[in-house]
């Protein structure tokens, strides 16, 4: 095992092509938590993110300013009776919450964190990515129908139509983002006369083929390519159920759709699969279309000096967030009641203001040493902070859409995904390889 441990490191592949079967489970453990970790904050982040946006302060009384509110939830959850109803199909009712969160976590192993950050590399792996998450609706049909209730059977038949409806119109646009990545050629409108016309349905592939090209693929051929981000930004939110396509939650109706006969840690499955699935969706627009693991401006501001400037991001990112939690603790009212909360606050603080600091003397170290292992390291932190930064914009986009819209009536819903997105999506599929082929 030990050999196994070590053989991998330095490896410029992920563990999947490296056939290295021990670190290809780190990864998936590592992912695992980290997306459980990031769920838990995305919870917190969107009832303090709403509530700010409504005028009020959202959780307080949970540890210092909330933070300690989702682990609260989830005790509840995990602790609270899981009733199964009597006239169910109980192995079904049992088996559909796995299902959905299994498709949303199987997602992930093709997700490129950065060039060998991922578990593996397929050379199907955006064809992968649309079969695993296109069986999320099996969780959402075999919920509804195994609940043997009238409500959330309307609930899952209402879901699973809207998820296969918008899934056409997404899988366009993802037709179209991998059409560019045959061309070849830099810039904004360049294509290579000598291409071969070869393009690649890798993950990881679609991201070095932008790099390739000077350009993400968003300003590929503007406005074609944003037209087609656009296209699966909207499907995406429909694709996952969120406002203003929560249509399947129905809070007007007083029912929550496929899963109102959920409680306890089922019902936190669902939850839990919702927003994975998010973040994976939003993970895989950032791989198509914004380059993926690579920073802002590679190719205009290039250089030793740019990537070092670059690679000390992260760790300020920390750093800024930790004098955010000092601000905080600053303006803590100054009563017994809140001590525990000033206290817990300024430690939260201080563990974000370490973590930056560490994350910076990496950087600087391997600056002044050019140690080849903190060289690499310090890349490999580099590649994995931009991809999260980026997928966390989508994140706090998902909440910003949530107070900004009504829902959408269903009537309405399936117009936009049949007759507006379809359409429009089909075109740019086509204008695309027109101005691929007379360029």
């Amino acid at each position: 095992m030990l050999d196994s441990f070590m053989s991998y490191l330095g490896s410029s592949v992920t563990p999947g092509e490296a056939n290295n079967q021990l670190w290809a489970l780190i990864y998936v453990l590592i992912i695992f938590a980290g997306v459980s970790v990031a769920v838990m904050a995305m919870n917190w982040l969107e009832r303090k993110a709403l509530a700010h946006f409504q005028v009020r302060l959202g959780p307080m009384r949970v540890g210092p300013h909330g933070l300690l509110q989702p682990i609260a939830d989830a005790v509840k959850l995990l602790i609270k009776e899981d009733i199964i109803p009597a006239e169910s199909d109980k192995f079904v009712f049992w088996i559909a919450p796995i299902i959905g969160l299994l498709a949303a976590f199987t997602v992930y192993t093709v997700v490129p964190f950065g060039p060998s950050q991922a578990v593996s590399d397929m050379n199907i792996g955006i064809l992968f990515m649309l079969g695993v998450s296109s069986l999320a609706v099996l969780g959402v049909v075999m919920a509804g129908w195994a609940s043997n209730s009238h409500y959330p059977l309307i609930g899952a038949l209402r879901s699973s139509a809207q998820m296969v409806s918008y899934e056409v119109a997404m899988g366009l646009a993802v037709v179209s983002a991998i059409l560019m990545t045959s061309l070849h050629g830099a810039g904004l409108y360049g294509v290579s006369k000598l291409s071969d016309g070869t393009g690649t349905l890798s993950m990881i592939g679609i991201v070095q083929a932008q790099q390739e090209q000077q350009v993400w693929f968003l300003f590929k051929f503007f406005p074609l390519g944003l037209i087609a981000f656009v296209i699966f930004a909207i499907a995406m939110i429909a694709e996952t159920n969120r406002a203003p396509f929560d249509l399947p939650e129905a809070e007007s109706e007083l029912t929550a759709g496929f899963h109102t006969e959920y409680s306890g840690l089922r019902w936190s499955l669902f939850m839990l699969a919702e927003y994975a699935a998010m973040i994976a969706v939003s993970a895989i627009a950032v791989t198509l279309w914004l380059g993926g693991w690579l920073r802002p401006f590679p190719t205009w501001l290039s250089g030793p000096a740019w990537d070092f400037i670059f690679a000390l991001f992260p760790g300020l990112t920390f750093v800024g967030l930790a004098a955010i939690a000092f601000l905080g603790t600053v303006r803590m009212p100054k009563h017994s009641y809140f001590r525990v909360q000033t206290i817990g606050l300024a430690a939260f603080g201080a563990v974000l203001a370490l973590i930056g600091v560490l994350l910076l003397g990496i950087v600087i170290g391997a600056k002044v040493s050019d140690h080849d292992i903190l060289n690499r390291t310090t890349e490999g932190l580099s590649n994995v902070f931009w991809f999260v930064f980026k997928v966390a914009v989508f994140m706090y986009l998902y909440i910003w859409y949530r107070a900004t819209w009504p829902r959408y009536r269903f009537d309405q819903l399936m117009k936009v995904g049949w007759k507006v997105m379809l359409p429009i999506s089909l075109g740019v599929l086509i204008v695309t390889a027109i101005v691929g082929v007379l360029l």
